[in-house]
């Protein structure tokens, strides 16, 4: 079987993974658990059951095979039973923890996604309305400038940022951003800086009032861009842990910067599909959605494997390929969510409104399945 990769980085996890791996007809598991573990050996590896005794029986060995567990993983945990729903963890190169599922947990997660993004569709004109309302706040308070960095997660796509990041590898994001990296000229704001994977970024915004806030945070002392000043007077810096509270703050849920990325992506890429004419055979559809993913790619700074993995919902591809057209979608959509139009645009609406139907037909197609098991 083929495994599926996951690192921490995915989305959050679900509100009961015991039920859910359950109704997947898979058994929730720990690697906290005795499990089996792997020694070096004169040609690969071998591996030993939680009773140290050695592992030769070759449904076992096929099954550890089909993981692809990398050579240099240290601290390799392999799950016991088949049907765990999580099969094998270890350590990378650079001591990451890295993951591999199990194909049923693929669909249980996808799932997911699809509740999380139309969740977080519906949060965002609650979540713009709190970040216009907040950067209207006098003075530097540390609400205003959590603010200006959601903003500018939204407005630009850029990443929030890592302190380590940006001090083992010289890559920065939003909250690790120096005064050096921006200048202001009157309502102009252009960010230049070196990111992720060396990947060089330019980007501007026309913004009167994040020029106004720029230029007040640039003139605090440190070179840190994004700083507030607190109740005692000091000026204290702000990092993506502190993005992240605050989005759960407002929303009452558990979202963090990188939704702003996976829901822009989704979006831009429903965006980019819209714009071809219709594909005359399934080689022509996918060559677009090739070149839909490639103009994401380019916007968000990341491959196109990176991209289309974990900025993209799949939903919006397998549509395209169905034949679904997003502007067929539009009128409708404006009519249900006219009220929230001056917070949710059009194209927005409509992807929203897609994810709802395809989850809706999803489960309904699993319920099936579950029955006729």
């Amino acid at each position: 079987m083929t495994l599926d990769a996951q690192t921490p980085a995915d989305p959050a996890p679900l509100s009961d993974p015991p039920a859910a791996a359950k109704a997947a007809g898979l058994r929730y598991v720990h690697d906290d658990r005795p499990g089996i573990r792997r020694e070096p050996a004169k040609e690969g590896f071998n591996y030993f059951s939680p009773k140290n005794e050695a592992i030769e029986d070759e449904a076992t060995l096929k099954r550890i095979r089909s993981l692809a567990i990398p050579p240099a993983w240290q601290e390799v945990w392999i799950c016991p039973q088949a049907n765990g729903h999580l099969q094998a963890t270890g350590r990378d190169a650079r001591g990451r923890k890295q993951y591999r599922y199990h194909p049923k947990w693929r669909s249980v997660r996808d799932e997911v996604k699809y509740e999380r993004m139309i969740n977080f569709g519906k949060a965002l004109p609650a979540i713009r309305a709190e970040v216009d309302r907040a950067l209207k706040l006098p003075g530097l308070p540390r609400e205003k400038m959590l603010a200006t960095i959601v903003y500018l997660l939204e407005a630009t796509m850029m990443r929030v940022g890592n302190e380590e990041y940006a001090r083992t590898n010289k890559s920065f994001g939003l909250t690790t951003l120096r005064n050096r990296h921006v200048k202001v000229d009157g309502s102009d704001v252009e960010f230049k800086f070196r990111g992720k994977s060396g990947v060089y970024h330019k980007i501007h915004v026309h913004d009167r009032r994040l020029a106004r806030i720029i230029r007040s945070t640039r003139d605090l002392p440190g070179q840190e861009l994004f700083q507030y000043i607190g109740e005692d007077g000091e000026t204290h810096s702000i990092d993506s842990s502190d993005v992240n509270d605050y989005l759960r703050s407002i929303t009452g849920e558990d979202y963090t910067a990188k939704d702003f990325r996976t829901w822009s992506g989704t979006v831009l890429a429903a965006l980019a599909l819209q714009e071809f004419e219709k594909f005359d055979s399934e080689t022509q559809a996918k060559k677009n959605v090739v070149r839909a993913i490639e103009s994401v790619a380019q916007k968000l700074g990341n491959t196109p494997s990176v991209c289309r993995k974990c900025y993209v919902h799949p939903a919006v591809l397998d549509a395209y390929m169905e034949g679904a057209v997003i502007e067929a979608m539009r009128e409708r959509t404006e009519q249900e969510l006219v009220e929230d139009l001056h917070a949710l645009q059009p194209e927005e609406a409509a992807v929203l409104a897609m994810l709802q139907q395809r989850l809706a037909h999803e489960a309904e197609a699993a319920s099936s399945q579950r029955k006729a098991a």
